[in-house]
């Protein structure tokens, strides 16, 4: 028996990436897994495996930009199981382009994906975590702690989760919910194939590297998802990932000139 045993949890954005890791070390941990995404074929590729070896998994196509998807979401796990346990929104997408040329348009959809995606699902399934022992994970970035070159509208989208983070965990803390925000580095992919060359025609070749270009190395997925569920249990607000990055942050608010030349000496290709 693990703590994690026979518990009810969703994981947003499931298919891929941190999420998929994250549904796969719930049920070998004993949990009965949602997983959430929108193409229904990685969905398919993704639990299948899973409840081949016996997983108490389930697949649910959706788009959580929609507010009807989100609803059909929150009515299909109070059908299901009454309740929920866990709640991981792992769903987001990066970009490349600098601050003056993303346009506004951009900037919209990123924050639709990045942060309005959760507080739709948070709003939708709050009923349902309301009791002690609960938790709620937003799954942010270190570029929501500090805004590099070249990440476009990412940095602004994922901002936002660490305020709604902190909200959730004063208004909802009382009533026993536990909310983590969790702000990783540059997460491997699983194909470890390059990204971004379409969106970095005139920058830096850096711009298309993991972090556009950050001194960091790709982080194993699985790994990250171990270190969640247990911050989750020892019910922490917090997890950045790797450590050390808090001090750049911690000095950054103290000395913001300070900072940004730390993350330009920090930069590859600068």
């Amino acid at each position: 028996m693990t703590y994690w045993s026979n518990r009810r949890a969703v994981i947003i954005g499931g298919s891929s990436g941190l999420g998929r890791a994250l549904a796969e070390v719930l049920v070998d941990r004993g949990a009965r897994v949602i997983v959430v995404a929108r193409g229904q074929e990685s969905l398919d590729q993704t639990v299948a495996p899973l409840a081949a070896r016996g997983g108490d998994v389930h697949a649910m196509p959706a788009d959580v930009t929609s507010a009807a998807d989100v609803e059909r979401l929150s009515i299909t796990v109070h059908e299901r199981w009454g309740g929920v346990d866990l709640v991981a929104h792992c769903a987001g997408r990066s970009m490349r382009g600098d601050a003056i040329t993303t346009s506004p348009a951009k900037f919209q959809e990123l924050w639709d994906l990045n942060f309005l995606s959760a507080v739709r699902v948070v709003q939708a399934l709050t009923p349902d975590l309301l009791h002690q022992h609960s938790h709620i994970v937003l799954v942010g970035s270190l570029a929501g702690k500090c805004a590099p070159r070249y990440l476009g509208a990412y940095p602004t989208s994922k901002f936002p989760l660490a305020a709604l983070a902190q909200q959730l965990r004063m208004e909802l803390g009382p009533h026993g919910v536990h909310t983590l925000l969790v702000s990783p580095g540059p997460i491997a992919r699983e194909d470890g194939s390059p990204r971004y060359a379409d969106q970095t025609a005139g920058l830096p070749d850096a711009a298309a590297r993991p972090g556009g270009g950050a001194r960091l190395k790709a982080i194993d997925p699985t790994k990250l998802a171990k270190k969640i569920l247990a911050a989750c249990e020892a019910r922490r607000p917090e997890l950045v990932f790797p450590a050390r990055t808090k001090l750049l942050f911690a000095l950054a608010q103290l000395w913001p000139g300070f900072g940004d030349r730390i993350l330009q000496k920090n930069a590859r290709g600068k």
